[in-house]
Formats: C-alpha cells, structure tokens, sequence
C-alpha cells in the first residue's frame, strides 16, 4: 500500500514499510551527538537529500518490481506445470513480508547504535547481491519451471527492505533543519508512491516481452544505481552509540500493552488497522489472478490494473488531507469503508461470457473483455474505472485511522505507538497471504470465477462497515 497524506503529524500515511519515518520524526535529534544544524544547507540546495531520495526510490522501485514479477509467475508457472489456471501468490506474499516482521525491531536497533548512513550504504551492497541472485533464479525459472529460488531471492529482499527501513526516513531529523522536515518527508513519501506505481507497471510490461533476462538485467542496474547514489548521503553521528539490544524491542512494550488496555479508542483502531492490512494485502493478489486468469489479459495490462489502484489511493488521500484540516474526520473513514465495499462487490460480479484477451501474431493484446463480454462481468476495460475508485477510497479510508492513532496517545509514547502499529499491520499482512491461499483455493476447488475472491474481501470488510463507528474529534486529543 502507498503512502498519502495523512495529517499534521507526518505528512504521509505509513504503511508498514514506511513506519519507520514517524518513529524518528516524533523524537528529535539528541543534541548531544554535535549536529550544527545552522550549517547545513538549505532544503533544496542539500546533494545529500536528493542522493538520499534517489537512493530510496530506486529501492522501493526495485522491491516492487521484483516483487510482481513473482507475484505474476506465480500464477503462470503453475498453470503451465499443472494444466490447470492456479494462483500461487501466497506463497511470495508470505516470504517477502515475514523478514518485516521478524527483523524490523532489531533493524531499528542496528540503525540507531551504528548510524544510519552505514547501514544504508551496506543494504544497497546487498541489494545488487541479492538482485544477481535473482537472475540465477530466473535462469532456473527459465530451464525448469520452478519458482522456489525465486521465492529464496524474495525472502532475501524482504529481509533487506527490513533492515533498510529505519534508516533511509530516520536519517532524515538528522540531516535536514526541523523546519526542512514536513517537505522533504513529504517528497520523499511522494517518490516512493511513483516507485511502487512504477514498479508494479513496469514488472508486467517487462514479463510481456517474455525475456526474463531484461527483467533481471534491469533490477541489477537498478540497485547498482541506488548503491552509487548512497555514498552522497552525508555522514551523520550515531544516534545512540552506547544502545542495548533489549528483546522488548521485538513485542509490544509493557507500558504500551497497558496503554491500550486502558484506551480502547486507541486499540479498537490498532485492530482496524491490522484488519485493513490484511484486506490491502490480498487485493494486489486477486487483481493479478482475475488479470491473467480470468481475462487473460496477460502481464502488462494486469499490472496496469494493479497500477490504478495505487493511482486511486493518491488521490484519495490527497482529498482526505485536505478535507480533514488537523482533525480526525472520521467521517470520511466510513465513506471510504463503504465505497471500498461497493467498489469490492462489483469487482466481484461474475459475468455470464467466456471472452478473454487475444493475442496477435506480433505478441499484442486485442479484443480485451468489456462489461459483460468475460467471466467477470466488468471485464477489462469496465474494470479500471472501478480500480481507480477502489483505491480512492482505500486512500479516504486509511487518513483519519493513520491521524488518529499517530495523534491520541501521549507525546512520551507516539513513536512507540507507530512501531507498535508497524508490527500490528505486518501481522495483518502476514495473515493475508495465508488467508488468500484459502480463499483462492476454495475458488480454485469450486471452479468459480476468481473474480469472486473480491465477494470474499467484501464480507471481510463489511464487519468494519456495521460496528466500527468512531466519534469525530480534533487531532490533538490525547490519550488519557
């Protein structure tokens, strides 16, 4: 899930892979480790943001285009292996995010006693390490048909995506003016939003050509250009050189177990916001097997689809930054529930005919499926409409939950509130990819259309939609 808007505590909303901009922002920079920041340049004048910037982006454009296209050869391989369209995407969804929640805490332990820059420029040596084993997968993938290397080499990314998250938005404090940081978080958030948009578009139209071999050219070159780009990141002290690991770090805090036992607002939202997680992290899914599967549009206008929906959460959060104006409006959470439930119903709707995508003799897609031409009545092009508002209220939906759990508890404990958040919504995501399997299974089983896996993330959704009703209130309000 991209990043939004999301209010006056940190502009972007944090999904789980951003989380760790909001820790750092909330706590300022120790004035003991000897930054004068009345000698750094001025926000746009400052070589070492935009290598920072450029750093990040070419990361998170990589984790997203290697990421899809697994996502997308796992629905191919088996179908080709078995005779039978199935979906293996739960598979790659569970072993990218398991590194997050396994390693974040520790991660941002590493960043905090060593410095943030090391780390940084470490991750993106990793990366082309792990960028050129994901070649060797695709060889195999290429000569046998097996994704299981593939999934190894996207465990390994995750694991570094985990370690390079704290550092890449908590160097920032430490580098820019306090003034400079709502900007600078702000087009950084921005960046990454148009590198997972890119990445996932991108990663269909290369698995198209079917030449793996540009596909896996073009994720070395892309991390050996991050790699280049770290080393202008400026120096920076540690943090907090004299740090001890302390294995709370890895669970939730006593006091904050107690601060949600006593603030049920609070922890309903955790809840709510571990459930969105879970429903966000199955749409990509289910939008890649109805694409290929059910359409049989093929990988470059499947991930077009996917693309929209991260189209349609800018915009929608964008609306809802405005519209909240430094409250919790949490108004616009139950017109975004409600629109992502009709969105889902629809998406869902099979339809009574067999067209599919057809392809040319110069490997081109025609007569794509209209409304209802294929076995989901939207079909392709009544579909990108529908995506687009998905993600629109997706985006209307996640801002007043962000606010409202970034702005209630007390100022001594929002930075560990949002890590306690980061963990709760990489639980959610883990339990999406096993959710998913069964689902796409049960689907599979009973020779419905896939679309029908939509119907299936409605029903998740609507308890949200009946019983979660939050009072509106100002974005200050602190817990007690």
């Amino acid at each position: 899930m991209p990043p939004c808007p999301a209010g006056p505590i940190i502009p972007g909303m944090s999904s789980p892979e951003h989380a760790a901009a909001a820790i750092d922002q909330s706590i300022p920079p120790s004035t003991g480790r000897h930054i004068d920041f009345d000698k750094l340049p001025t926000f746009y004048n400052d070589s070492s943001f935009w290598c920072m910037t450029a750093t990040q982006f070419m990361g998170a454009f990589n984790d997203n285009l290697y990421k899809q296209l697994v996502l997308l050869l796992s629905i191919a391989a088996v179908s080709v292996v078995g005779g039978e369209a199935k979906d293996d995407q739960s598979l790659a969804m569970f072993v990218f995010a398991a590194p997050f929640l396994a390693f974040t805490g520790y991660a941002g332990y590493l960043s905090d006693k060593f410095g943030k820059r090391g780390i940084i420029i470490l991750c993106k040596f990793a990366e082309v390490i792990i960028m050129a084993l994901g070649g060797l997968g695709f060889y195999i993938y290429w000569k046998s048909g097996s994704l299981t290397f593939l999934y190894f080499v996207l465990f390994l990314m995750g694991t570094h995506s985990a370690f390079f998250g704290p550092g890449k938005y908590g160097i920032l404090p430490e580098m820019l003016r306090e003034r400079d940081l709502p900007r600078a978080n702000g087009f950084m958030l921005m960046t990454t939003f148009l590198a997972i948009i890119f990445g996932t578009v991108v990663a269909g139209m290369l698995l198209a050509t079917g030449r793996l071999w540009a596909a896996s050219t073009a994720c070395v070159v892309i991390a050996v250009i991050g790699t280049i780009t770290s080393f202008g990141v400026r120096r920076v002290p540690a943090a907090n050189p004299n740090l001890k690991f302390q294995a709370s770090a890895l669970t939730v805090p006593p006091d904050m177990r107690a601060m949600l036992a006593a603030d049920r607002p609070l922890l309903a939202a955790l809840l709510v916001s571990s459930v969105f997680w879970l429903l966000a992290g199955m749409v990509p899914s289910a939008v890649n097997a109805v694409g290929k599967i059910e359409l049989g549009v093929g990988d470059a206008y499947t991930s077009v689809l996917a693309g929209l929906i991260g189209v349609g959460i800018a915009i929608g959060c964008v609306i809802g930054g405005i519209v909240s104006k430094g409250s919790v409006d949490f108004r616009l959470l139950r017109i975004g529930c409600i629109g992502m439930l009709v969105c889902l119903v629809i998406a869902g709707i099979p339809g009574g005919g067999d067209a599919v995508g057809v392809v040319d003799a110069a490997g081109n897609f025609s007569n794509l499926p209209g409304i209802g031409e294929g076995r989901q009545w939207l079909g392709f092009w009544g579909s990108l409409p529908v995506m687009l508002l998905l993600g629109a209220f997706t985006g209307l939906f996640a801002v007043p939950l962000q606010v409202f759990m970034q702005s209630r508890p007390p100022e001594d404990k929002k930075g560990r509130m949002i890590a306690v958040m980061n963990q709760a919504n990489w639980v959610g995501v883990l339990v999406s990819a096993a959710l998913y399997w069964a689902i796409s299974r049960g689907v599979e089983t009973a020779g419905w259309p896939r679309a029908t896996m939509f119907l299936f993330i409605a029903a998740l959704t609507l308890p949200i939609a009946l019983f979660y009703h939050p009072k509106h209130e100002s974005s200050a309000t602190a817990a007690p």
